[in-house]
């Protein structure tokens, strides 16, 4: 087996400490899939769709999508059980470079692009909500400096504020859930009608895109694969976190879609861009939507939180593989966490949300995403292949239901939304690609280095 660079020079380095248990790697699951995307995309599909069973069929679709994701994830934690998650299975599965490429993707655009969408978004609400005197901007410098502070203060410490918050989030949409459900005078249809439209191909593409949005509210699941290595017996608790996560995400979004079509119709909730706010606002009125205000800001401060957590872990094991600055890869000794890749990943989403370029960088964020998603998975296609027949069946651990066909769904709902954001949006989709394809040359750097420094 070999030997990483920290093990290498110092047999008494500080490791990375397993203090999660199943708890805190559940909250952050559904920490990093829960954003503020819970409270706003539900009008985004009724503008594609105009039936509430349309509607909500989609949603229950892309929660089993998403649930054959987890179990993806589920069985590729228990084979590979280490820090780093995504970029491990790809290096180990297919090829360094795959992996390279994920962290390269990851710290300049993919993680680092939504935490500054996200947390302007915060500041946005924070200001609104609480009238402080203060800018966006330096909302912004101290939203992520705090959170990155709490974060290098120890892996437990980060967890318990992400579990936190992710009860918090739990309960505002309990609150906003139950106000639909019970506090309505008049309710709008469910049931009926089934189609909006005559059975065509016009059908066909008006649920293909209205699963777009929905797909991207379910990702997220696979960030807590980053910090395998920091959860108490991964392979048990890091399995269970994933199924119960993001089952309970499912519920959470169904019942939100359900309470926002009961509440405002088809055709209201496709007018309004805040439909969590006008739920509110229709049940409780100016007090409620205020109070759900105060949820999104929660909600979206929660995924900043479990961002600031998990991305660093990718850079850390790259940098212990020897495919990035040595100095990515030091942890303190009391702490036990990568503080140079904390640090690092907060500084440039700043840069990113200061610069005001995040809507750009999410608008080729996804397709970027999704093709590590369907690589990913066909990491399980190999690994399979590999062990065949090589242990008992009593001695295996978690695998995914109905294989090869379950995950060959998955790979292809991935890829649908790569075809499409390329089809729809050919431009931005395109400079995603060339930022990854800019990585190759810097792969090269850091292989040949790595390569010499072996030699010696």
């Amino acid at each position: 087996m070999t030997q990483t660079p920290s093990e290498v020079e110092s047999p008494d380095a500080p490791r990375l400490a397993a203090r999660l248990g199943l708890f805190d790697a559940t909250m952050m699951v559904m920490g990093g899939i829960v954003g503020a995307g819970v409270f706003m995309n539900p009008y985004v599909v009724a503008q594609r769709l105009h039936s509430p069973v349309m509607i909500l069929a989609v949603w229950c679709a892309g929660g089993a999508i998403a649930m054959l994701g987890a179990f993806i994830y589920a069985e590729l934690g228990d084979r590979i059980p280490q820090t780093g998650g995504q970029y491990e299975y790809l290096r180990q599965s297919l090829h360094p470079v795959f992996g390279f490429m994920y962290g390269w993707a990851l710290l300049l655009v993919i993680q680092t692009g939504g935490m500054a969408a996200v947390t302007v978004t915060f500041a946005r609400y924070f200001l609104e909500l609480t009238q402080v005197h203060a800018s966006e901007h330096m909302v912004v410098i101290v939203t992520l400096a705090l959170l990155t502070a709490i974060n290098c203060l120890g892996v437990q410490m980060g967890g318990r504020l992400q579990s936190l918050l992710m009860v918090l989030k739990i309960a505002a949409i309990a609150a906003l859930v139950g106000a639909g459900f019970f506090f309505v005078a008049k309710p709008q249809p469910l049931l009926h009608p089934v189609l909006d439209r005559p059975m065509s191909w016009d059908l066909v593409t008006a649920l293909g895109a209205a699963m777009v949005p929905v797909l991207f509210s379910y990702g997220g699941w696979q960030t807590t694969n980053f910090i395998a290595g920091e959860i108490r017996n991964p392979r048990k608790n890091l399995t269970r976190a994933l199924v119960i996560g993001v089952a309970g995400v499912v519920v959470l979004y169904v019942c939100v879609n359900i309470v926002c079509l009961r509440t405002l119709g088809v055709a209201a909730l496709a007018k309004t861009s805040v439909p969590a706010s006008a739920v509110m606002m229709t049940v409780a009125g100016e007090r409620g939507a205020r109070l759900i205000a105060l949820g999104i800001a929660i909600s979206t401060v929660g995924f900043l939180s479990q961002s600031v957590l998990t991305g660093p872990r990718v850079y850390f094991a790259m940098a212990e593989d020897g495919l990035f600055f040595r100095s990515v890869a030091y942890l303190t000794r009391r702490t036990r966490v990568p503080v140079v890749a904390i640090v690092l990943q907060s500084v440039w989403a700043v840069v990113i949300a200061l610069s005001g370029k995040y809507e750009q960088i999410l608008n080729f964020q996804a397709p970027i995403d999704f093709t590590f998603f369907g690589l990913s998975a066909c990491c399980l296609f190999v690994l399979r292949r590999r062990d065949r027949g090589a242990a008992p069946a009593g001695e295996r651990g978690f695998r995914v239901p109905w294989h090869p066909f379950s995950t060959a769904v998955f790979v292809l709902a991935c890829w649908f939304i790569v075809a499409n954001a390329l089809w729809r949006y050919p431009v931005n989709s395109s400079i995603g690609f060339v930022i990854l394809i800019v990585g190759l040359p810097v792969y090269a750097m850091w292989a040949r280095r790595q390569k010499g420094e072996e030699g010696r």
